[in-house]
């Protein structure tokens, strides 16, 4: 029988080797196989290799990984300075136009003439109230009271006109009444400081004073008020009237 070498190192498909360890792995295969003189060499069990960590495709694919990797970061980098270049342009021609309205402001307003200001007047001061006079409760205050009121009705009368006719009448009782004579009669008695008769102090009456004929000041002023009428001025009567 003719000496035969039977038998071969297997590797499965997926036991991918380096480059570098072909020659150690074939190597170790021919010893294993070496056939015994005069005999049929044994077949021999395949011999399992283990697999190296990074084969050919791995480190090509790495190689592949760090290129893109590398090729990311430059690109980042890139646009993080155009993004840069960009904001600052942009923080730029906003800085300059805010500087640039400022500067059109200051001109206009340098250019526009300032106007005088004009001071605001006064309010009109309100015309103070009349301040009412005072007079005496007393025949002189009556009488000057009644004198005031005549004369802003042009109604002549004086001081003593009028009290030497109240004298006559009444002696100055403002309660005065004449119950006796024609007007007494006639149911029309006579009245107050000047003695008026009802008819004639309402025909005489003078606005502004009491309608009550026994009231002081409006007595003398309707009764000076009908001499006036009838005599020119109460200064001009001398006896009744």
């Amino acid at each position: 029988m003719r000496s035969t070498i039977t038998g071969t190192a297997r590797l499965t498909k997926t036991h991918k080797l380096s480059a570098a360890g072909l020659t150690a792995a074939a190597g170790a295969a021919a010893l294993a196989f070496a056939v015994t003189p005069g005999h049929a060499a044994a077949e021999t069990p395949s011999i399992a290799v283990k697999p190296v960590a990074w084969t050919t495709t791995d480190l090509g694919a790495h190689d592949n990984i760090g290129k893109q990797s590398d090729t990311a970061a430059a690109k980042a980098k890139v646009d993080a300075a155009a993004a840069k270049k960009k904001a600052d342009a942009a923080a730029k021609a906003k800085s300059d136009k805010a500087r640039a309205d400022q500067q059109a402001a200051s001109r206009s307003q340098a250019r526009t003439p300032v106007k005088p200001t004009t001071p605001a007047k006064p309010a009109p001061a309100a015309p103070a109230a009349p301040v009412k006079k005072a007079y005496a409760d007393n025949l002189d205050g009556w009488i000057k009271e009644s004198l005031d009121i005549l004369k802003s009705k042009n109604i002549p009368a004086t001081y003593d006109g009028i009290k030497r006719n109240v004298m006559r009448e009444s002696t100055g009782n403002p309660r005065a009444i004449n119950d006796w004579d024609i007007n007494a009669v006639n149911g029309v008695p006579s009245k107050g400081l000047l003695q008026i008769i009802d008819p004639t102090f309402k025909a005489y009456h003078v606005e502004g004073t009491s309608w009550d004929p026994y009231d002081p000041v409006a007595n003398i002023t309707a009764s000076c008020n009908y001499a006036a009428d009838k005599y020119g001025s109460m200064d001009n009567v001398n006896s009744a009237y």
